[in-house]
């Protein structure tokens, strides 16, 4: 009885195993777009007299299965409130752009998709904001905030200042922005590695006014990267 159990044992998981070897990643169609010729882009576009819908990114990012989890998102959220019957403003509008950036530099080297998103949905203002993924190449992981530097590292004093100065020019107001929410990580979920820099992304009436619109800062690695993992 051992010996047919085992056998069976062994025969469902050689199916299990099978299955997730086959698992499909996700394809441009699962989204409703089409494949662009210029390059791996998925575009996915739609004029209705509601609204109008345009949303494109890169179809070759490592992390694939999370960009297309954001974009369904991004894509159903908007949907689901430009169908409303008693929706206002119209014609809704939204547009999603990608931009792409990557690192070199010991001791990883990183892959960075960051989306632009302008929605309006008849809100008082339009809304712009971010949304980053980074891609570790060498131990093929997403990269967070909190896994990019190295345990018991303090960045964010070192980081805060220079976001402090940089959005004090951009804003024409004296430290502009809390020393909580620029101690905050969680204020620092959206950013770009570059050989050079990281470049955190704020979205709109994240840590300025909504009026600011959406900010970007750039902070020059050379501090910084004795910090990183």
């Amino acid at each position: 009885m051992r010996v047919l159990t085992l056998a069976v044992s062994l025969v469902m998981v050689g199916s299990a195993s099978a299955g997730v070897a086959s698992a499909a990643p996700p394809k441009c169609s699962d989204v409703g777009g089409i494949t662009s010729g210029a390059g791996p882009t998925c575009v996915i576009q739609a004029t209705e007299p509601a609204y109008t819908m345009n949303i494109s990114f890169p179809t070759d990012f490592p992390n694939q299965n999370s960009v297309f989890d954001y974009v369904k998102q991004t894509r159903d959220g908007f949907l689901n409130v430009a169908k409303m019957p008693d929706s206002r403003g119209m014609p809704y509008e939204l547009d999603t752009t990608t931009t792409q950036y990557n690192s070199a530099v010991p001791p990883r080297g990183t892959q960075t998709v960051v989306f632009t998103t302008y929605q309006n949905v008849g809100g008082a203002h339009p809304q712009t904001f971010y949304k980053a993924f980074n891609w570790d190449q060498a131990y093929r992981k997403p990269i967070t905030f909190e896994n990019l530097f190295r345990e018991g590292t303090a960045p964010l004093p070192v980081i805060f200042p220079v976001i402090q100065a940089e959005l004090a020019k951009q804003s024409g107001l004296p430290d502009p922005v809390s020393p909580a929410a620029g101690l905050d990580p969680a204020n620092y979920q959206n950013f770009a590695i570059t050989n050079d820099a990281l470049i955190f992304f704020f979205s709109q009436g994240e840590l300025l006014p909504e009026s600011a619109g959406a900010v970007q800062v750039s902070v020059p690695r050379g501090p910084i990267d004795p910090m990183i993992a």
